[in-house]
């Protein structure tokens, strides 16, 4: 167990910060700092940083993971999207010369033009970050579809999500996003994190996703935009069969009498739910159809 209180992330520090600076958290941005620098150790581990690592972090709030990547990774570059944190992390962070605070909305950067100005070209670099619980799933399908030369992400979330991210077919969890995160990724949960650690407290516990990035997707597919929409398409209406649930989504597109051949020619009963579909069979299933398109 770490017992030392000159982090930033223990609960008198963080008080502190917070009242020399008089800083308000917005409910808007989604900010909960973590106060506990044991969680902290714990997520370092599981990532694998070491003192050759690169890191990107996404949303470094007033500096208490970024410390810790900082004492253990070569290199650190944050993106922060609230201005009024960015004297704070200057202050926090100034004695760590590896670090590189960025202010920008994740969401509009380009990560990749700011790794290559960052790190080496040979680097492993990962992404690590607490990620706010509103905007989640919208930062991590950007990161992945934008296909980033990183090696892995650990990022901490609200634990209900790191569950759908990670399930497995025939479970309640799984979806599509189950299936979109698991086509760039391995996914594993290795973290449990309760809500007692964060100021302020939020309404629900959260888990440490470690999201390794595959070499190439699992499946091969004709079109992959096309193969997301025939996912996302069998679970709109989860109780509904695939049949059904194909004929709303591709009405204006597809005949009836073309997706049952297709289901039929991708060996699939038209009676199963999308549940029941591994990736295997998604991928069976959208490239046949796309045939008809």
């Amino acid at each position: 167990m770490i017992n030392s209180n000159r982090y930033i992330a223990t609960p008198s520090k963080t008080k502190d910060i917070l009242k020399k600076y008089q800083f308000s958290f917005k409910k808007s941005l989604g900010q909960n700092f973590l106060i506990d620098v044991n969680i902290l150790s714990n997520i370092i581990e599981q990532a694998d940083i070491n003192a050759t690592t690169g890191v990107i972090e996404i949303g470094p709030g007033i500096g208490a993971l970024t410390e810790q990547l900082a004492i253990h990774a070569e290199k650190v570059v944050a993106y922060e999207v609230d201005q009024r944190l960015l004297p704070i992390l200057e202050d926090t962070l100034r004695a760590y010369e590896n670090v590189t605070v960025i202010h920008e909305d994740i969401l509009q950067a380009n990560v990749g033009d700011v790794i290559k100005e960052h790190f080496r070209p040979e680097q492993k670099v990962q992404i690590v970050a607490n990620l706010p619980y509103y905007i989640t799933t919208p930062i991590l399908m950007k990161l992945l579809e934008d296909r980033l030369p990183i090696s892995a992400l650990t990022i901490m979330i609200q634990k209900e999500v790191a569950e759908r991210m990670s399930a497995k077919p025939n479970s309640k969890a799984y979806g599509s996003l189950s299936v979109a995160v698991q086509y760039y990724t391995s996914a594993e949960r290795v973290i449990h994190v309760p809500k007692s650690v964060f100021m302020p407290q939020p309404n629900v516990d959260s888990s440490v996703l470690k999201l390794a990035m595959r070499e190439k997707p699992p499946v091969d597919v004709s079109d992959e935009s096309f193969f997301f929409s025939v996912v996302r398409a069998c679970f709109v209406h989860r109780r509904k069969t695939i049949r059904n649930n194909l004929n709303s989504y591709f009405q204006s597109k597809l005949t009836k009498e073309q997706i049952s051949e297709a289901l039929g020619y991708a060996c699939i009963q038209a009676d199963r739910r999308g549940e029941s579909l591994d990736m295997q069979e998604f991928a069976q299933l959208a490239n046949t159809l796309y045939t008809y398109i």
